[in-house]
């Protein structure tokens, strides 16, 4: 059977608005306001990158309020992280496996996200994916002591080319870099679907798209400002399908 993939982008596109607002910022006593708004200041009098800044504002701010940071408590935060419909109960992935199937196709589930990979580990449905590429820490005695991988929205599109070459991980630039006929790589682009919502998948929308492959944009149905950013995707020709965020049958 030939392969094929679903690559989906986390935030926004699986679970409404960003993991790290469900729990782990009230906990550490801030509104998500104050937070991005820290974030994006912090961002620019640095001159950094955004997801760099946000994970090491995490860690600034649980210390301050004396929480730990630990692979198990990340993932107890992201467990409470509200789905779009038809994904918690596990649905959307059995319906699309057994139509990938009949049509003689081995269809493998991806995430692709700049949010917190240990959070997104504690989702109800991580088991559903056969790899997790998000932002994630550095550990040492359990405790997270510094960002370790930072994707942002330029970044993402290298892990395309690794799915296409069939290297599942990080840290293999050797083979990532290394010529591979077309013929070679086990995962064709045109057998990919991403999807996503926001302005951080826009470049994984467009060369995707180029490359033959497909990506969706969806939306939450609710926000007005959502929807009017979708439709310029699809004006602008960076994706090929939008959708509302809504996993259900039919």
């Amino acid at each position: 059977m030939a392969r094929a993939a679903f690559i989906y982008d986390f935030d926004g596109t699986l679970a409404k608005g960003n993991i790290q607002e469900t729990a782990f910022i009230p906990a550490i006593g801030m509104t998500k306001g104050d937070f991005w708004k820290e974030v994006k200041s912090r961002t620019k009098t640095e001159d950094a990158d955004q997801i760099l800044i946000y994970m090491q504002l995490m860690l600034e701010k649980a210390k301050d309020a004396v929480i730990a940071v630990t692979k198990e408590s990340l993932a107890k935060h992201g467990s409470s992280v509200e789905l779009f419909p038809g994904l918690a109960d596990g649905s959307w992935f059995d319906r699309t496996n057994k139509f990938a199937e009949e049509h003689d196709l081995n269809l493998d589930h991806y995430i692709l996200s700049s949010g917190t990979l240990e959070m997104i580990n504690g989702c109800p449905i991580s088991r559903y994916f056969k790899k997790i590429f998000a932002s994630k820490y550095m550990y040492v005695d359990e405790t997270a002591i510094w960002p370790c991988v930072a994707i942002n929205y330029t970044t993402k599109t290298q892990y395309l080319f690794r799915l296409n070459k069939g290297i599942e991980n990080t840290w293999n630039d050797d083979d990532l870099n290394k010529f591979t006929p077309e013929n070679k790589r086990p995962l064709p682009f045109e057998n990919m679907v991403f999807f996503g919502d926001g302005d951080t998948d826009v470049p994984t929308m467009k060369m995707l798209k180029h490359k033959g492959g497909t990506s969706v944009a969806v939306y939450e149905q609710k926000e007005k400002k959502g929807l009017d950013k979708i439709h310029k995707l699809l004006s602008n020709e960076r994706v090929d399908f939008t959708a509302p965020a809504d996993y259900k049958e039919h």
